[in-house]
C-alpha cells in the first residue's frame, strides 16, 4: 500500500470512528432524556449521593504514564461524590459512581469513575455492586497522554481509602496515589462534575471520546437547568 493509500485509509478510519462515536453519543443523550422524562430531577443519572471532602496523596508512578498529573508527586485537597447511578434502594445492588474534583490554579479538574471489572476486558464493562467499595471503578474511556492512552481506576482498601492506578487500555495497572475520604460534608452539596470541560494536566480527551460523551453531558446540563 502506498503512502497516499495509507493516508486515505487513516482518514476513512478516523471518519468511521467519529461517525460511530457521534451515533453512540446521541444514543447516550437519548437515554438520559428518557430517564429525565420518567424521573424528573436535576440529575437523571446518579440522582442522589454523598458529597464529602478528601485528600489525594500522589506518589507518582514507577512506570511513567505520560500524564503530568499522574506522574508527578503531589497532594490535592479534593471533593468526592459517591452515588448510585440508577438510584435503586440501598438494599439492591446498583452501578456505583465516584466523582472527583481536584482544585487547580488554572481551574478545577474532574474525573468520573463507575463500577466495573478490573481485568483487560472487564475494566470496560459496568457492573452492579452493594457499595462503591465492593467493586473496582474505572473511567471506562481512556484519556490521551503524550505517551499514549491512559485509563484510570480506583479500588477501595477500606471504606474510606481508595488506591488509584493507571493503565494502558489492555495493560497492567500501576498504582500512583491514595485517596482518603473524610467524614466532613463538602460545602457545595449541589456540585456538578463535568470531565469534558474540566480536565487535569496531561489528561486530554480524545476527539472520539468527546463526541461520545458531550451529547449526554449536554442533556444532563439541560436537565439541571429545567
Amino acid at each position: 500500500m502506498t503512502h497516499h493509500d495509507t493516508s486515505q485509509s487513516d482518514t476513512l478510519a478516523g471518519r468511521l470512528v467519529q461517525g460511530g462515536s457521534s451515533a453512540a453519543g446521541a444514543a447516550l443523550s437519548a437515554t438520559i432524556r428518557a430517564v429525565a422524562a420518567l424521573r424528573p430531577a436535576a440529575k437523571p443519572l446518579h440522582p442522589d449521593g454523598a458529597v464529602v471532602t478528601g485528600t489525594l496523596e500522589r506518589r507518582g508512578s514507577a512506570v511513567p504514564s505520560g500524564a503530568a498529573w499522574v506522574d508527578d508527586p503531589g497532594r490535592d485537597e479534593v471533593v468526592v461524590r459517591l452515588s448510585r447511578a440508577v438510584g435503586l434502594p440501598d438494599a439492591v445492588p446498583d452501578i456505583h459512581g465516584l466523582a472527583l474534583r481536584v482544585p487547580r490554579p488554572a481551574g478545577a479538574g474532574d474525573l468520573l469513575f463507575a463500577s466495573t471489572g478490573w481485568g483487560p476486558l472487564g475494566r470496560f464493562v459496568l457492573t452492579f455492586g452493594g457499595g462503591p467499595e465492593s467493586r473496582p471503578l474505572t473511567t471506562l474511556l481512556p484519556y490521551r497522554s503524550v505517551e499514549g492512552p491512559v485509563l484510570l481506576g480506583v479500588r477501595a482498601t477500606d471504606p474510606h481509602v481508595y488506591e488509584m492506578s493507571w493503565c494502558r487500555p489492555l495493560g497492567q495497572w500501576h498504582p500512583f496515589a491514595a485517596l482518603r475520604l473524610s467524614d466532613d460534608d463538602a460545602p457545595d452539596q449541589a456540585i456538578s462534575f463535568d470531565p469534558v470541560r474540566n480536565q487535569l494536566p496531561g489528561l486530554a480527551q480524545y476527539a472520539w471520546v468527546r463526541l461520545l460523551r458531550e451529547p449526554s453531558y449536554r442533556s444532563a446540563r439541560r436537565s439541571r437547568r429545567n
